[in-house]
């Protein structure tokens, strides 16, 4: 009797345990835009730099996010480019490892996945991805563990030139923008999904985790006649994008405002990350747009494609629980630390795989200062071999390597990003040539140490 009544209790207590472990672990959400510079937001990203915001867009749920949250001034893209990016934030893995291109050897289903970490975390949790997927990801959302996605959605989703009627498929044969009073972007809709998501797991008591991957405000110029009259009452753009653009990136901004409405109506922002970024820096030029103005990513150097700042520096928001409302972080970031993250704010433990490029920083949402933060490698890593360069971010400095063909370094660059991220005529190469040999040594370990593609390989080919 006595040992009957001993395990009863033993029972009881476990599974209120596991009951209560269960009601607490977070519920997490991920908003990824396409092609959003860093300082194309209403919110200065680094309130340090006046020049970090646009003072003509008008993103206030951005802005929401940045005031109650956290932002991160030094917060980046694993790639300049976004299919190399969808892969290294679903299997927390640098473009060295996974892939820097569209095409890849790489399939993400083979390999740890966020749906699968935070399932090994929790077995409560119900995953969800809507929106872009990406071009040639090989492995569908829920071969990746996903329960429920749009499918295996890409550009043409989203609109580009022949699914809005342009039969050459060349922007410059058509319009500077389009027209679309119903479901621009299909920002609308992919949005109602991810509400629904949410809605259906907090009713049944699930711990959720949806990527909401929107399709503005990539190339394609697609918004509601009645915005676009706001902007061009409003007048001219402060930067090289149109006023289209600009009503586009309005109609994304209420987008991310539904969802926070969401969250709001459930009750369930006490125990909601929203994390907030894009999958690589602005585009140089916009259709319609002007380039006699400031660079659509000023003050950056460069744009999507390159691994200068303007490539890869991107908005990085955090907002949840025990985070400070408006609070700054200057350590460096990357959607490669996401997996590793987010497995840690569910409660996991342990080693989840050696594959795993990125570092938890979720003991930075605390305290942004906190030293309990390590990184494996102490650095971020981007790598691009087809377009001939490499680059390594560790502390305040950033080195970029330019490759020859046959894989020899052409030419060093070495800049200090912080606090100023400011490349263009800052280089420091010649006036510390130890630093910059340093770290080309740890950047060709990491790229030794995962096998990664090298600039001969895409010669090769090409050949």
């Amino acid at each position: 009797m006595r040992a009957t009544s001993f395990w009863t209790i033993a029972f009881l207590c476990t599974t209120a345990t596991l009951s209560a472990a269960a009601e607490s672990a977070p519920n997490i959400v991920l908003i990824l835009t396409d092609d959003q510079g860093w300082s194309q937001v209403s919110e200065a990203m680094d309130p340090r730099i006046p020049e970090s915001r646009s003072s003509y867009l008008e993103t206030p749920n951005m802005s929401r996010l940045a005031r109650e949250g956290m932002r991160f001034t030094s917060g980046y893209s694993p790639a300049p480019l976004c299919t190399p990016t969808r892969r290294c934030i679903v299997c927390g893995t640098s473009t060295a490892r996974s892939g820097s291109e569209f095409a890849s050897k790489w399939v993400p289903a083979d390999h740890m996945t966020i749906p699968k970490a935070l399932k090994q975390a929790n077995s409560d949790y119900r995953c969800a991805h809507f929106g872009k997927w990406g071009e040639q990801m090989i492995s569908t959302p829920e071969e990746c563990g996903y329960d429920a996605s749009d499918g295996m959605t890409g550009n043409n989703t989203g609109g580009m030139p022949r699914s809005l009627g342009i039969a050459s498929g060349n922007h410059a044969e058509g319009p500077p923008h389009f027209i679309d009073n119903e479901d621009p972007k299909r920002t609308r809709t992919m949005t109602g999904r991810a509400i629904d998501f949410m809605r259906e797991q907090t009713k049944a008591k699930h711990p959720f985790y949806v990527q909401v991957s929107y399709y503005a405000v990539h190339l394609s110029v697609v918004c509601r006649e009645e915005t676009l009259k706001k902007y061009q009452d409003k007048g001219t753009p402060d930067r090289g994008y149109p006023q289209a653009w600009a009503a586009m990136m309005e109609e994304l901004d209420t987008g991310i405002g539904r969802l926070l409405g969401t969250i709001d109506e459930l009750e369930i922002a006490d125990n909601t990350y929203v994390f907030f970024t894009t999958d690589n820096g602005g585009r140089g030029t916009v259709p319609g747009g002007d380039t006699n103005r400031l660079d659509t990513n000023h003050p950056l150097t460069g744009a999507k494609h390159s691994l200068y700042e303007g490539g890869i520096r991107v908005p990085f928001i955090v907002r949840g629980p025990g985070i400070t409302a408006g609070s700054l972080c200057d350590t460096p970031v990357v959607g490669y630390d996401f997996l590793p993250t987010f497995f840690a704010l569910a409660g996991g433990s342990g080693e989840l795989t050696d594959e795993i490029d990125g570092s938890s920083f979720h003991a930075l949402l605390s305290d942004p200062a906190s030293e309990n933060f390590k990184r494996g490698g102490d650095a971020l890593f981007f790598h691009r071999p087809r377009r001939g360069f490499s680059a390594i971010r560790q502390g305040n400095d950033k080195l970029m390597l330019f490759w020859n063909p046959n894989g020899e370094v052409r030419k060093r660059e070495l800049y200090q990003v912080a606090p100023d991220p400011r490349e263009t005529g800052r280089n420091l190469a010649n006036q510390h040539p130890e630093r910059a040999k340093e770290l080309t040594a740890l950047l060709q370990s990491h790229l030794k140490s995962v096998n990664a593609e090298t600039p001969a390989s895409f010669a090769r080919r090409n050949q």
